[in-house]
Protein backbone atom coordinates (compact mmCIF):
# COMPACT_ATOMS: atom_id res chain seq x y z
CA UNK A 1 0.00 0.00 0.00
CA UNK A 2 1.25 3.54 -0.73
CA UNK A 3 2.23 5.80 2.10
CA UNK A 4 -0.10 8.56 3.24
CA UNK A 5 0.28 11.50 0.85
CA UNK A 6 0.08 14.05 3.68
CA UNK A 7 2.81 13.89 6.29
CA UNK A 8 2.98 15.43 9.75
CA UNK A 9 5.26 18.07 8.27
CA UNK A 10 2.59 18.86 5.67
CA UNK A 11 -0.06 19.17 8.38
CA UNK A 12 2.13 21.58 10.33
CA UNK A 13 2.70 23.62 7.17
CA UNK A 14 -1.04 23.74 6.45
CA UNK A 15 -1.78 24.88 9.99
CA UNK A 16 0.93 27.58 9.83
CA UNK A 17 -0.48 28.78 6.53
CA UNK A 18 -3.95 29.07 8.03
CA UNK A 19 -2.58 30.98 11.02
CA UNK A 20 -0.67 33.31 8.69
CA UNK A 21 -3.88 34.04 6.76
CA UNK A 22 -5.65 34.89 9.99
CA UNK A 23 -2.78 37.10 11.19
CA UNK A 24 -2.74 39.24 8.04
CA UNK A 25 -6.42 40.14 8.41
CA UNK A 26 -7.38 39.41 12.04
CA UNK A 27 -10.71 41.27 11.82
CA UNK A 28 -11.63 40.19 8.28
CA UNK A 29 -12.32 36.47 7.85
CA UNK A 30 -11.30 34.78 4.60
CA UNK A 31 -13.42 32.27 2.72
CA UNK A 32 -11.41 30.20 0.22
CA UNK A 33 -13.56 28.99 -2.68
CA UNK A 34 -12.23 26.22 -4.91
CA UNK A 35 -13.60 26.19 -8.45
CA UNK A 36 -13.12 22.57 -9.45
CA UNK A 37 -13.80 20.79 -12.72
CA UNK A 38 -12.16 18.78 -15.44
CA UNK A 39 -10.87 20.42 -18.57
CA UNK A 40 -13.47 22.37 -20.60
CA UNK A 41 -16.03 22.36 -17.81
CA UNK A 42 -16.07 26.19 -17.80
CA UNK A 43 -14.02 27.22 -14.74
CA UNK A 44 -12.57 30.40 -16.27
CA UNK A 45 -15.98 31.54 -17.52
CA UNK A 46 -17.59 30.80 -14.16
CA UNK A 47 -15.01 32.79 -12.19
CA UNK A 48 -15.16 35.75 -14.59
CA UNK A 49 -18.96 35.87 -14.45
CA UNK A 50 -19.06 35.46 -10.67
CA UNK A 51 -16.55 38.27 -10.09
CA UNK A 52 -18.23 40.63 -12.58
CA UNK A 53 -21.70 40.11 -11.14
CA UNK A 54 -20.52 40.58 -7.57
CA UNK A 55 -18.60 43.74 -8.42
CA UNK A 56 -21.57 45.27 -10.23
CA UNK A 57 -24.53 43.69 -8.43
CA UNK A 58 -26.35 42.94 -11.69
CA UNK A 59 -29.06 40.32 -12.14
CA UNK A 60 -28.56 38.32 -8.95
CA UNK A 61 -32.15 38.00 -7.65
CA UNK A 62 -31.38 34.67 -5.95
CA UNK A 63 -28.43 36.06 -3.96
CA UNK A 64 -30.12 36.97 -0.66
CA UNK A 65 -27.56 39.47 0.74
CA UNK A 66 -27.99 41.59 -2.39
CA UNK A 67 -31.77 41.39 -2.71
CA UNK A 68 -32.16 42.14 1.01
CA UNK A 69 -30.07 45.28 0.58
CA UNK A 70 -27.36 44.12 2.99
CA UNK A 71 -24.48 43.87 0.48
CA UNK A 72 -22.95 47.33 0.64
CA UNK A 73 -20.18 46.87 -1.89
CA UNK A 74 -17.51 44.59 -3.38
CA UNK A 75 -14.00 45.47 -4.52
CA UNK A 76 -11.04 43.68 -6.05
CA UNK A 77 -8.20 43.43 -3.53
CA UNK A 78 -4.53 42.53 -3.59
CA UNK A 79 -3.74 39.06 -2.31
CA UNK A 80 -0.97 38.65 0.26
CA UNK A 81 0.38 35.57 -1.53
CA UNK A 82 2.55 37.18 -4.19
CA UNK A 83 3.95 33.84 -5.39
CA UNK A 84 0.73 32.79 -7.14
CA UNK A 85 -0.25 34.61 -10.36
CA UNK A 86 -3.37 36.77 -10.31
CA UNK A 87 -6.45 35.51 -12.17
CA UNK A 88 -6.66 37.63 -15.34
CA UNK A 89 -10.19 38.87 -14.70
CA UNK A 90 -9.96 42.07 -16.74
CA UNK A 91 -8.50 40.31 -19.79
CA UNK A 92 -11.12 37.57 -19.67
CA UNK A 93 -13.92 40.08 -19.31
CA UNK A 94 -12.48 42.05 -22.23
CA UNK A 95 -12.60 38.95 -24.43
CA UNK A 96 -16.24 38.38 -23.56
CA UNK A 97 -17.44 41.96 -23.98
CA UNK A 98 -15.23 43.31 -26.80
CA UNK A 99 -16.35 44.29 -30.31
CA UNK A 100 -16.04 40.64 -31.37
CA UNK A 101 -16.90 38.63 -28.24
CA UNK A 102 -14.83 35.47 -27.74
CA UNK A 103 -14.58 32.91 -24.98
CA UNK A 104 -11.44 33.36 -22.88
CA UNK A 105 -8.61 30.87 -23.19
CA UNK A 106 -8.69 27.83 -20.95
CA UNK A 107 -6.64 27.88 -17.78
CA UNK A 108 -3.00 26.92 -18.32
CA UNK A 109 -1.59 27.65 -14.86
CA UNK A 110 -2.76 28.14 -11.31
CA UNK A 111 -4.02 31.61 -10.37
CA UNK A 112 -6.12 33.28 -7.71
CA UNK A 113 -8.12 36.41 -7.06
CA UNK A 114 -9.31 38.15 -3.90
CA UNK A 115 -12.55 40.06 -3.46
CA UNK A 116 -13.46 42.00 -0.34
CA UNK A 117 -17.17 42.11 0.44
CA UNK A 118 -18.66 44.74 2.75
CA UNK A 119 -22.08 43.91 4.18
CA UNK A 120 -24.52 44.56 6.98
CA UNK A 121 -25.17 41.57 9.20
CA UNK A 122 -28.70 40.47 10.06
CA UNK A 123 -28.00 39.76 13.72
CA UNK A 124 -28.45 42.31 16.47
CA UNK A 125 -24.71 42.50 17.22
CA UNK A 126 -24.09 43.44 13.61
CA UNK A 127 -26.62 46.20 13.95
CA UNK A 128 -24.69 47.65 16.87
CA UNK A 129 -21.15 47.47 15.48
CA UNK A 130 -21.95 48.49 11.90
CA UNK A 131 -20.89 46.92 8.58
CA UNK A 132 -18.67 43.83 8.42
CA UNK A 133 -16.16 42.68 5.84
CA UNK A 134 -14.96 39.34 4.49
CA UNK A 135 -12.38 38.28 1.92
CA UNK A 136 -13.38 35.85 -0.82
CA UNK A 137 -10.36 34.08 -2.31
CA UNK A 138 -11.03 32.22 -5.58
CA UNK A 139 -8.51 29.68 -6.84
CA UNK A 140 -8.28 28.60 -10.50
CA UNK A 141 -6.07 25.87 -11.99
CA UNK A 142 -5.97 23.67 -15.12
CA UNK A 143 -8.52 20.89 -15.11
CA UNK A 144 -5.84 18.47 -16.30
CA UNK A 145 -4.00 18.90 -12.99
CA UNK A 146 -7.12 17.82 -11.11
CA UNK A 147 -6.74 14.35 -12.63
CA UNK A 148 -3.59 13.84 -10.55
CA UNK A 149 -5.22 13.94 -7.12
CA UNK A 150 -6.24 10.25 -7.10
CA UNK A 151 -2.56 9.36 -7.61
CA UNK A 152 -1.99 10.40 -4.00
CA UNK A 153 -3.50 7.07 -2.94
CA UNK A 154 -2.05 4.82 -5.65
CA UNK A 155 1.30 3.04 -5.74
CA UNK A 156 3.10 2.66 -9.07
CA UNK A 157 1.84 -0.93 -9.38
CA UNK A 158 -1.76 0.11 -8.67
CA UNK A 159 -1.65 3.03 -11.07
CA UNK A 160 -0.01 0.90 -13.79
CA UNK A 161 -2.67 -1.76 -13.48
CA UNK A 162 -5.52 0.77 -13.81
CA UNK A 163 -3.84 2.67 -16.66
CA UNK A 164 -3.11 -0.47 -18.67
CA UNK A 165 -6.64 -1.81 -18.15
CA UNK A 166 -8.08 1.43 -19.53
CA UNK A 167 -5.67 1.39 -22.45
CA UNK A 168 -6.63 -2.22 -23.26
CA UNK A 169 -10.21 -1.09 -23.85
CA UNK A 170 -9.04 1.09 -26.76
CA UNK A 171 -6.03 -0.97 -27.85
CA UNK A 172 -7.05 -0.99 -31.51
CA UNK A 173 -7.43 2.78 -31.62
CA UNK A 174 -5.37 5.53 -30.01
CA UNK A 175 -3.54 3.21 -27.57
CA UNK A 176 -1.97 0.97 -30.23
CA UNK A 177 1.29 2.97 -30.66
CA UNK A 178 1.83 2.93 -26.90
CA UNK A 179 1.43 -0.85 -26.69
CA UNK A 180 3.79 -1.25 -29.64
CA UNK A 181 6.38 0.91 -27.86
CA UNK A 182 5.94 -1.07 -24.64
CA UNK A 183 6.36 -4.43 -26.43
CA UNK A 184 9.57 -3.16 -28.02
CA UNK A 185 11.38 -2.66 -24.70
CA UNK A 186 12.70 -5.01 -22.06
CA UNK A 187 11.61 -3.68 -18.68
CA UNK A 188 14.16 -5.87 -16.90
CA UNK A 189 17.09 -4.53 -18.91
CA UNK A 190 19.37 -1.80 -17.59
CA UNK A 191 17.61 1.56 -17.82
CA UNK A 192 18.57 4.10 -20.46
CA UNK A 193 17.23 7.60 -20.90
CA UNK A 194 16.25 7.09 -24.58
CA UNK A 195 14.16 4.03 -23.65
CA UNK A 196 12.37 5.92 -20.87
CA UNK A 197 11.75 8.93 -23.11
CA UNK A 198 10.40 6.81 -25.98
CA UNK A 199 7.92 5.04 -23.72
CA UNK A 200 6.83 8.26 -21.95
CA UNK A 201 6.37 10.03 -25.30
CA UNK A 202 4.17 7.21 -26.61
CA UNK A 203 2.11 7.19 -23.41
CA UNK A 204 1.63 10.99 -23.51
CA UNK A 205 0.51 10.77 -27.15
CA UNK A 206 -2.07 8.16 -26.15
CA UNK A 207 -3.37 10.44 -23.38
CA UNK A 208 -3.76 13.33 -25.81
CA UNK A 209 -5.61 11.20 -28.35
CA UNK A 210 -7.95 9.91 -25.66
CA UNK A 211 -9.06 13.43 -24.74
CA UNK A 212 -10.28 14.37 -28.21
CA UNK A 213 -13.97 15.04 -28.80
CA UNK A 214 -16.08 11.96 -29.35
CA UNK A 215 -13.50 9.71 -27.72
CA UNK A 216 -12.72 8.33 -24.37
CA UNK A 217 -11.86 9.14 -21.02
CA UNK A 218 -11.79 11.74 -18.28
CA UNK A 219 -9.82 9.62 -15.82
CA UNK A 220 -6.45 9.64 -17.52
CA UNK A 221 -3.67 10.88 -15.24
CA UNK A 222 -0.98 12.13 -15.05
CA UNK A 223 -2.53 15.46 -15.93
CA UNK A 224 0.82 17.23 -16.31
CA UNK A 225 1.54 15.00 -19.30
CA UNK A 226 -1.26 16.93 -21.04
CA UNK A 227 -0.22 20.34 -19.72
CA UNK A 228 3.34 20.10 -18.38
CA UNK A 229 4.14 23.81 -17.99
CA UNK A 230 7.69 24.36 -16.74
CA UNK A 231 8.06 20.63 -15.99
CA UNK A 232 8.21 19.68 -19.68
CA UNK A 233 11.15 17.38 -20.33
CA UNK A 234 11.95 16.80 -16.65
CA UNK A 235 12.62 13.27 -15.33
CA UNK A 236 9.53 13.62 -13.10
CA UNK A 237 7.45 13.60 -16.32
CA UNK A 238 9.40 10.83 -18.03
CA UNK A 239 7.63 7.64 -16.96
CA UNK A 240 4.84 5.34 -18.11
CA UNK A 241 2.90 2.36 -16.74
CA UNK A 242 4.38 -1.13 -17.00
CA UNK A 243 3.07 -4.60 -16.09
CA UNK A 244 4.32 -5.93 -12.73
CA UNK A 245 7.53 -7.94 -12.49
CA UNK A 246 7.03 -10.35 -9.54
CA UNK A 247 10.20 -10.85 -7.57
CA UNK A 248 12.21 -8.40 -9.68
CA UNK A 249 14.35 -6.10 -7.51
CA UNK A 250 17.14 -4.81 -9.78
CA UNK A 251 17.28 -1.06 -9.13
CA UNK A 252 19.15 -0.52 -12.40
CA UNK A 253 16.30 -1.84 -14.55
CA UNK A 254 13.97 0.32 -16.64
CA UNK A 255 11.01 -0.84 -14.56
CA UNK A 256 12.66 0.35 -11.36
CA UNK A 257 13.61 3.69 -12.93
CA UNK A 258 10.03 4.39 -14.07
CA UNK A 259 8.70 3.46 -10.64
CA UNK A 260 11.12 5.89 -8.96
CA UNK A 261 10.07 8.65 -11.35
CA UNK A 262 6.39 7.99 -10.68
CA UNK A 263 7.05 8.32 -6.95
CA UNK A 264 9.00 11.53 -7.61
CA UNK A 265 6.02 12.88 -9.56
CA UNK A 266 3.71 12.18 -6.62
CA UNK A 267 6.16 13.67 -4.13
CA UNK A 268 7.36 16.74 -6.03
CA UNK A 269 4.29 17.65 -8.11
CA UNK A 270 1.03 16.18 -6.85
CA UNK A 271 1.48 16.37 -3.09
CA UNK A 272 2.57 20.06 -2.99
CA UNK A 273 -0.31 20.94 -5.34
CA UNK A 274 -2.77 19.31 -2.95
CA UNK A 275 -1.12 20.61 0.22
CA UNK A 276 -0.75 24.23 -0.88
CA UNK A 277 -4.15 24.66 -2.50
CA UNK A 278 -6.76 21.94 -1.97
CA UNK A 279 -6.04 21.29 1.71
CA UNK A 280 -6.92 24.91 2.55
CA UNK A 281 -10.35 25.25 0.94
CA UNK A 282 -13.56 26.16 2.78
CA UNK A 283 -16.10 25.83 -0.02
CA UNK A 284 -16.11 24.08 -3.36
CA UNK A 285 -18.04 24.12 -6.62
CA UNK A 286 -17.55 21.14 -8.93
CA UNK A 287 -18.31 22.06 -12.55
CA UNK A 288 -19.35 19.10 -14.71
CA UNK A 289 -19.69 19.08 -18.51
CA UNK A 290 -22.53 16.57 -18.36
CA UNK A 291 -23.82 17.24 -21.87
CA UNK A 292 -20.53 16.35 -23.54
CA UNK A 293 -20.45 13.00 -21.75
CA UNK A 294 -24.06 12.32 -22.74
CA UNK A 295 -23.21 13.01 -26.36
CA UNK A 296 -20.40 10.43 -26.36
CA UNK A 297 -22.34 7.64 -24.66
CA UNK A 298 -22.66 5.51 -21.51
CA UNK A 299 -18.92 4.70 -21.32
CA UNK A 300 -18.07 8.40 -21.15
CA UNK A 301 -20.85 9.02 -18.60
CA UNK A 302 -19.63 6.18 -16.38
CA UNK A 303 -16.05 7.36 -16.78
CA UNK A 304 -16.95 10.91 -15.76
CA UNK A 305 -18.77 9.51 -12.72
CA UNK A 306 -15.64 7.57 -11.74
CA UNK A 307 -13.44 10.64 -12.23
CA UNK A 308 -15.60 12.81 -10.00
CA UNK A 309 -15.80 10.14 -7.29
CA UNK A 310 -12.03 9.55 -7.31
CA UNK A 311 -11.16 13.25 -7.23
CA UNK A 312 -13.65 14.09 -4.49
CA UNK A 313 -12.27 11.30 -2.29
CA UNK A 314 -9.02 13.30 -2.08
CA UNK A 315 -10.55 16.48 -0.62
CA UNK A 316 -10.65 17.31 3.07
CA UNK A 317 -14.36 17.56 3.85
CA UNK A 318 -16.40 18.06 7.00
CA UNK A 319 -18.02 20.58 9.27
CA UNK A 320 -15.97 23.21 11.06
CA UNK A 321 -16.05 26.43 13.03
CA UNK A 322 -13.93 29.61 13.13
CA UNK A 323 -11.63 28.15 15.80
CA UNK A 324 -10.96 24.79 14.11
CA UNK A 325 -10.49 26.56 10.78
CA UNK A 326 -7.37 28.25 12.15
CA UNK A 327 -5.55 24.91 12.25
CA UNK A 328 -7.27 22.54 9.84
CA UNK A 329 -9.65 23.75 7.17
CA UNK A 330 -12.43 21.48 5.92
CA UNK A 331 -14.78 21.94 2.96
CA UNK A 332 -18.21 22.21 4.54
CA UNK A 333 -20.29 23.02 1.44
CA UNK A 334 -20.03 21.50 -2.03
CA UNK A 335 -22.07 22.48 -5.06
CA UNK A 336 -22.18 20.13 -8.04
CA UNK A 337 -23.10 22.13 -11.14
CA UNK A 338 -23.95 20.84 -14.62
CA UNK A 339 -22.60 23.57 -16.88
CA UNK A 340 -23.84 24.78 -20.28
CA UNK A 341 -27.49 24.57 -19.28
CA UNK A 342 -28.08 27.22 -21.96
CA UNK A 343 -27.53 24.48 -24.56
CA UNK A 344 -30.91 23.06 -23.53
CA UNK A 345 -34.38 24.55 -23.26
CA UNK A 346 -35.34 25.27 -19.66
CA UNK A 347 -37.92 22.47 -19.80
CA UNK A 348 -35.02 20.00 -19.80
CA UNK A 349 -33.07 21.56 -16.92
CA UNK A 350 -34.75 19.37 -14.28
CA UNK A 351 -33.71 16.26 -16.22
CA UNK A 352 -30.17 17.55 -16.59
CA UNK A 353 -30.01 18.13 -12.84
CA UNK A 354 -31.38 14.63 -12.17
CA UNK A 355 -28.70 13.06 -14.39
CA UNK A 356 -26.03 15.09 -12.60
CA UNK A 357 -27.35 13.99 -9.20
CA UNK A 358 -27.16 10.37 -10.28
CA UNK A 359 -23.63 10.93 -11.62
CA UNK A 360 -22.31 12.46 -8.39
CA UNK A 361 -24.36 10.33 -5.98
CA UNK A 362 -21.39 8.37 -4.61
CA UNK A 363 -19.25 11.47 -4.17
CA UNK A 364 -22.13 13.38 -2.54
CA UNK A 365 -22.90 10.57 -0.09
CA UNK A 366 -19.27 10.46 1.00
CA UNK A 367 -19.20 14.23 1.47
CA UNK A 368 -22.38 14.23 3.57
CA UNK A 369 -21.04 11.36 5.67
CA UNK A 370 -18.04 13.51 6.57
CA UNK A 371 -20.29 16.42 7.52
CA UNK A 372 -20.34 18.56 4.37
CA UNK A 373 -23.55 19.95 2.93
CA UNK A 374 -24.09 19.28 -0.80
CA UNK A 375 -26.42 20.51 -3.54
CA UNK A 376 -26.78 20.06 -7.31
CA UNK A 377 -28.09 22.36 -10.02
CA UNK A 378 -27.93 23.08 -13.75
CA UNK A 379 -26.28 26.42 -14.53
CA UNK A 380 -24.80 28.58 -17.25
CA UNK A 381 -22.40 31.18 -15.85
CA UNK A 382 -22.80 33.14 -19.09
CA UNK A 383 -25.81 32.41 -21.23
CA UNK A 384 -24.91 32.16 -24.94
CA UNK A 385 -28.43 31.43 -26.20
CA UNK A 386 -32.00 32.55 -25.73
CA UNK A 387 -35.18 30.48 -26.00
CA UNK A 388 -37.83 30.25 -28.69
CA UNK A 389 -40.06 27.79 -30.55
CA UNK A 390 -39.87 26.19 -33.97
CA UNK A 391 -42.51 24.28 -35.90
CA UNK A 392 -41.79 20.83 -37.30
CA UNK A 393 -44.52 18.95 -39.18
CA UNK A 394 -47.18 20.97 -37.45
CA UNK A 395 -45.68 20.42 -33.99
CA UNK A 396 -44.25 23.28 -31.99
CA UNK A 397 -40.94 22.41 -30.37
CA UNK A 398 -39.03 24.39 -27.73
CA UNK A 399 -35.71 25.56 -29.13
CA UNK A 400 -32.64 27.60 -28.33
CA UNK A 401 -31.42 30.50 -30.48
CA UNK A 402 -27.75 31.41 -30.80
CA UNK A 403 -24.75 31.74 -33.11
CA UNK A 404 -22.66 28.55 -33.48
CA UNK A 405 -18.90 29.04 -33.49
CA UNK A 406 -17.10 28.99 -36.82
CA UNK A 407 -16.42 25.43 -37.94
CA UNK A 408 -19.24 23.85 -35.93
CA UNK A 409 -21.34 21.56 -38.08
CA UNK A 410 -24.68 19.79 -37.95
CA UNK A 411 -25.38 17.23 -40.64
CA UNK A 412 -24.10 18.69 -43.90
CA UNK A 413 -24.09 22.26 -42.64
CA UNK A 414 -20.89 23.94 -41.43
CA UNK A 415 -21.42 27.27 -39.67
CA UNK A 416 -19.45 30.44 -40.32
CA UNK A 417 -19.53 31.88 -36.78
CA UNK A 418 -21.82 34.75 -37.85
CA UNK A 419 -25.16 33.10 -38.62
CA UNK A 420 -27.75 32.86 -35.88
CA UNK A 421 -29.83 29.68 -35.86
CA UNK A 422 -32.80 28.21 -34.01
CA UNK A 423 -32.05 24.67 -32.80
CA UNK A 424 -34.10 21.96 -31.15
CA UNK A 425 -31.39 20.36 -29.00
CA UNK A 426 -33.28 17.13 -28.29
CA UNK A 427 -34.85 15.58 -25.22
CA UNK A 428 -33.01 14.21 -22.22
CA UNK A 429 -34.34 10.90 -20.88
CA UNK A 430 -36.77 11.04 -17.99
CA UNK A 431 -34.99 8.16 -16.21
CA UNK A 432 -31.43 9.20 -15.24
CA UNK A 433 -30.42 5.56 -14.79
CA UNK A 434 -30.91 4.88 -18.49
CA UNK A 435 -27.83 6.90 -19.53
CA UNK A 436 -25.60 4.68 -17.35
CA UNK A 437 -26.83 1.35 -18.70
CA UNK A 438 -24.25 -0.60 -20.69
CA UNK A 439 -25.24 -0.98 -24.31
CA UNK A 440 -27.53 2.05 -24.35
CA UNK A 441 -27.08 4.47 -27.24
CA UNK A 442 -25.82 8.03 -26.73
CA UNK A 443 -28.49 10.61 -25.95
CA UNK A 444 -29.41 12.16 -29.34
CA UNK A 445 -28.50 15.75 -28.55
CA UNK A 446 -27.63 18.41 -31.08
CA UNK A 447 -24.74 19.82 -29.10
CA UNK A 448 -22.97 22.79 -30.70
CA UNK A 449 -20.51 25.31 -29.32
CA UNK A 450 -21.99 28.80 -29.43
CA UNK A 451 -20.31 32.20 -29.53
CA UNK A 452 -20.62 34.41 -26.46
CA UNK A 453 -23.72 36.63 -26.44
CA UNK A 454 -23.41 39.89 -28.37
CA UNK A 455 -25.22 43.20 -28.01
CA UNK A 456 -25.17 43.03 -24.23
CA UNK A 457 -27.32 45.45 -22.27
CA UNK A 458 -25.98 47.72 -19.54
CA UNK A 459 -27.09 48.48 -16.02
CA UNK A 460 -28.06 51.94 -14.79
CA UNK A 461 -24.44 52.74 -13.90
CA UNK A 462 -23.13 51.54 -17.26
CA UNK A 463 -21.86 48.07 -16.29
CA UNK A 464 -22.21 45.32 -18.87
CA UNK A 465 -24.90 42.79 -17.93
CA UNK A 466 -23.82 39.17 -18.44
CA UNK A 467 -26.88 36.91 -18.78
CA UNK A 468 -26.73 33.66 -16.83
CA UNK A 469 -28.76 30.72 -15.57
CA UNK A 470 -28.83 30.20 -11.78
CA UNK A 471 -25.47 31.80 -11.10
CA UNK A 472 -27.21 33.78 -8.37
CA UNK A 473 -28.52 30.65 -6.67
CA UNK A 474 -25.09 29.02 -6.90
CA UNK A 475 -23.51 32.08 -5.31
CA UNK A 476 -26.07 32.13 -2.51
CA UNK A 477 -25.41 28.50 -1.65
CA UNK A 478 -21.63 28.93 -1.71
CA UNK A 479 -21.15 32.14 0.29
CA UNK A 480 -24.55 33.52 1.31
CA UNK A 481 -24.44 32.12 4.86
CA UNK A 482 -21.16 33.93 5.54
CA UNK A 483 -22.93 37.26 4.97
CA UNK A 484 -25.74 36.74 7.50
Amino acid sequence: MPKSPITITDEIGIALGNLADAATSPLTPTLRLGVTGLSRAGKTIFITALVHNLLNGTRLPGFAPLTEGRLIGVRLDEHEDHAVPRFAYEQHLGSLTGPEPAWPESTRRISQLRLTLKYQSRNWIGGLVGPSQMHLDIVDYPGEWLLDLPLLNLSYAQWSREALERAERVKDAEARPFFEAMSAIDATAEATEPAAEALATAFAAYLRESRKDGRALSTLPPGRFLMPGDLEGSPALTFAPLPPLPGHTDRRSLHAMLERRYEAYRRLVVRPFFRDHFARLDRQIVLVDTLRALNVGPDAVADLESAITAVMACFRQGSGNPVSRLLSRRIDRILFAATKADHLHHTSHDRLQAILERMVARAARRSRYHGARTASMAIAAIRATREGTIEDKGEKLPCIVGTPQAGEHLGNITYDGKTEIALFPGDLPGDPESVFQEGSVPVPLHFLRFNPPGGLSRSGDGAVVLPHIRLDRALDFLIGDWLK
